[in-house]
């Protein structure tokens, strides 16, 4: 026999992974740009 199908706990189960998805490329966009901050404060502005 099927389970009973609980809606709200799915749901709120997909929310938390996309967010934790969202929190993850943010700190990862984050990371990018202290490291580009960094080089050009150091004067290594890249391969130009």
């Amino acid at each position: 026999m099927p389970r009973k199908p609980n809606y709200q706990f799915e749901r709120m189960d997909r929310e938390r992974v996309k967010a934790a998805k969202a929190a993850e490329k943010a700190q990862a966009k984050r990371e990018l740009k202290e490291r580009e901050d960094r080089e050009k404060a150091e004067g290594g502005g890249g391969p130009e």
